[in-house]
């Protein structure tokens, strides 16, 4: 987890991390300076595709939803809006699973699973995380090329079938992560799990790209930070506020001891120092995070053998929340809006360095 200058050398890396409110690029390219590489802060295509389901709603037409399984957040509460306004949602199967994993629970919310509209005055709404081809001709605009190299992070609660809760589904293959060592190099992906289906899908788009969740690119990215790198070797706590989501992880080193997972709209200054003081202290309790509407907590029991992990940083659109509190704020190369971005880079150098 060193910083992205002193690792392998990477010639051209296109790295997207994909939030509920933006999608944050860095075309990285070997020796250039970071802070002349090509970055862009655009919104992400969930919010693109929930502005363009609300035109249809104003325009009082019904839409089919079509591409590729992408995620959901403020596309999914539009299209609840569509239906409850009257309008009808109709959905290619993979599209459908954007709303839903069970196509059964898509059709119960009232939306119309085909592959075909059979109708010319529906509006289509492609879906998909990353849509390559307009940041290509967005680019060729100022002359720069995209290149074979891709990195892409997005949160994937997996695919859920028969019921449960997708809350604790994600959250146990956090568990497994951390019960198994906790290696922060096993968090970028090849070849990624059958199970998380939304990587599967970026990987349909952009072809050969390498994937992580977001949180994970997030923990790499604050390690770029030159504060944040000193740390490791005592330990700290890294913690992510982002639109949707609030990950804090447990770091020494190259290892994850511990996290927890919550939803950012629920949390407040107050809140977030109990919750970070307490995964600090080992006793977090998953319970008690899964019961208030998070996904909860792991902790790995040799953690409490350990020397407490003072230092605290924090990074992600919503880290104004912990301005209170006193903890240091991550702005790798100077740019925390760019951290996952960061990570991702530093994250694919340390693979192929591995080889």
């Amino acid at each position: 987890m060193d910083r992205i200058a002193s690792q392998q050398r990477v010639d051209r890396l296109l790295a997207i991390d994909v939030g509920a409110g933006t999608q944050d690029i860095l075309l990285y390219e070997g020796g250039v300076p970071i802070e002349n590489c090509v970055k862009l802060v655009l919104p992400s295509m969930t919010t693109i595709i929930a502005g363009r389901i609300k035109e249809a709603t104003r325009q009082g037409k019904d839409i089919f939803l079509t591409g590729n399984l992408m995620g959901g957040g403020p596309s999914v509460s539009a299209i609840k809006k569509h239906l409850k306004a009257g309008f009808r949602v109709l959905a290619t199967p993979l599209a459908a699973k954007t709303i839903r994993d069970d196509p059964d629970e898509v059709m119960e919310l009232g939306v119309e699973i085909t592959d075909q509209p059979h109708r010319d005055d529906v509006t289509v709404i492609e879906a998909r995380d990353v849509d390559l081809s307009s940041l290509r001709r967005a680019l060729a605009l100022f002359d720069v090329e995209l290149p074979e190299l891709y990195a892409v992070a997005v949160q994937d609660h997996g695919e859920l079938m028969g019921g449960g809760s997708n809350r604790q589904f994600r959250f146990q293959h956090w568990k497994r992560f951390v019960e198994g060592g906790g290696g922060i190099g096993a968090l970028i992906y090849r070849e990624v799990p059958g199970y998380l289906t939304r990587m599967k899908a970026v990987q349909r788009d952009v072809p050969g790209a390498l994937m992580m969740d977001t949180g994970a690119a997030a923990f790499w990215g604050a390690l770029c930070d030159t504060e944040v790198a000193a740390q490791q070797e005592r330990g700290l706590i890294i913690v992510n506020v982002g639109n949707q989501h609030t990950i804090a992880a447990l770091v020494r080193e190259k290892r994850v001891w511990g996290l927890f997972e919550h939803h950012t709209v629920l949390m407040d200054a107050t809140k977030l120092d109990d919750h970070v003081r307490r995964l600090q202290s080992g006793v977090l309790a998953n319970a008690e995070v899964f019961a208030d509407h998070g996904h909860g907590a792991t902790i790995h029991p040799d953690y409490l053998s350990l020397d407490t992990f003072e230092f605290v940083t924090v990074t992600g659109p919503n880290r104004r929340m912990a301005e209170p509190l006193g903890y240091h704020m991550a702005a790798p190369y100077g740019d925390m809006m760019l951290t996952g971005a960061f990570g991702l880079v530093a994250a694919t150098r340390a693979l192929l360095e591995r080889g």
